[in-house]
């Protein structure tokens, strides 16, 4: 018998709210089984399992949820496995290029706060000195 999980097996395992759990779900990124009275009870499989965990791990990446999604479609579908290599690296791609200019940002703020910080503290040098002298 194939391993299942309740919502909050995994919600517990994965360190998530089960209202995550359910937003995930709602992206289409899991697929519970539903059982009980009018499908109130969610049923994770083992696919369910590694899907969030490949979910989670495109967040950590900084990819979004519907990147996340498309990829891990890819390797759903019998597809050839070229072309989703060649579609992940496209995504991965993209994604670097987008932080590599997040980052190219963030230096030039650094480096303007760094001259202000400069110009901040020769002020002060000189009232130091200006102030010594009228002492």
């Amino acid at each position: 018998m194939a391993a299942t999980y309740s919502i909050s097996d995994l919600a517990r395992e994965f360190d998530l709210t089960t209202r995550a759990m359910r937003f995930y779900e709602d992206m289409g990124l899991l697929r519970p089984e539903r059982t009980g009275p009018g499908g109130r009870s969610r049923v994770y499989s083992a696919r369910d399992r590694t899907r969030l965990k490949l979910t989670l791990r495109a967040k950590r990446l900084g990819l979004s949820l519907t990147q996340a999604k498309e990829i891990i479609d890819l390797y759903d579908s019998p597809r050839d496995t070229g072309t989703q290599l060649h579609r992940f690296l496209e995504v991965l791609g993209q994604h670097r290029q987008q932080l590599e200019a997040q980052m190219m940002d963030l230096q030039a703020n650094l480096d303007e706060v760094r001259e202000h910080e400069r110009e901040a503290l020769d002020l002060l040098a000189k009232l130091s000195t200006a102030q010594a002298r009228n002492a």
